[in-house]
């Protein structure tokens, strides 16, 4: 018990260190011009794509997830069956990360108009 919450307390320093790093890394001046002007539309539109691409992710992850449980314990229950639902179920899976690809291409399309 005490190794794993020994792990997970690793992992979560781990995370804010690295998260920290990242915010000065990536700290710049920029004047007060540009400021003022990105911070009107370029801030909600950033928003709107990084949090539609984290949602994609997000419901593309559950829907493969129960897609591939389902069809395995199908399997599971007929092994007789595995030609039948293989097949249907790549092509499901694959039908899941083309609209999770689509988002993508969306958003980075709305990063462009920043």
């Amino acid at each position: 018990m005490t190794n794993r919450i020994a792990k997970f307390i690793l992992m979560l320093g781990a995370g804010i260190v690295v998260m920290g790093i990242s915010a000065v890394a990536f700290a710049q001046d920029v004047p007060l011009e540009v400021q003022v002007a990105n911070a009107s539309a370029g801030g909600w539109i950033g928003l709107g794509a990084g949090l539609g691409i984290g949602l994609a992710a997000f419901g593309g992850a559950l829907g493969q997830g129960r897609a591939s449980a389902a069809a395995l314990d199908g399997i599971a229950r007929n092994p007789g069956s595995r030609d039948k639902v293989f097949t249907p179920m790549i092509l499901g899976l694959a039908l899941i990360e083309s609209l999770v690809i689509y988002a993508l291409i969306i958003s980075f399309v709305l990063l462009g108009k920043i």
